[in-house]
């Protein structure tokens, strides 16, 4: 078996960025760097997390560095606090909020890759607010597997 995975080395604060508002993302790698295994991204949640939704294609994991966030998986409602990490596996409705006031920084890990496109065309090169971000994540969520079910939870 053979794998075509280079090299990635980024300090702090590099990456390939995307500027929502109330939710910005810096992607370490993608599925180009890991031959379509993984995406990895550092997320900053400022505002409201996205609508109660579903992946069809992927798992999605989020890995909390700071800061108290709430995820809503299938029907309970978890507290993640800094160090804690929750597993969604595919088909799973689920969402994320802060727990208070503070921000949460956390790291996602998407597997298998591919669905960090849905990110570079829903925000694109552009600032965009929350509004557009989840108007846009409506629009194209079909195109990559992901449902949306419910609102947004706060």
């Amino acid at each position: 078996m053979s794998f075509n995975i280079k090299e990635v080395i980024l300090g702090p604060d590099e990456g390939r960025k995307l500027n929502a508002v109330d939710h910005p993302f810096t992607f370490k790698a993608i599925s180009s760097d890991t031959d379509g295994h993984y995406a990895l991204f550092e997320s900053i949640l400022y505002g409201g997390g996205p609508g109660q939704h579903t992946h069809e294609n992927e798992e999605e994991a989020f890995y909390v560095i700071e800061g108290n966030l709430k995820v809503l998986l299938g029907e309970n409602i978890i507290e993640a606090k800094p160090g804690s990490f929750v597993l969604v596996p595919r088909g799973t409705i689920h969402t994320f909020f802060k727990s208070d006031e503070n921000p949460v920084k956390m790291l996602v890990i998407i597997s298998p890759a591919g669905f960090e496109d849905f990110f570079f065309e829903v925000v694109g090169p552009d600032e965009v607010d929350a509004q557009m971000m989840a108007d846009r994540a409506l629009e194209t969520g079909h195109k990559y597997g992901v449902t949306f079910t419910g609102p947004p939870l706060s």
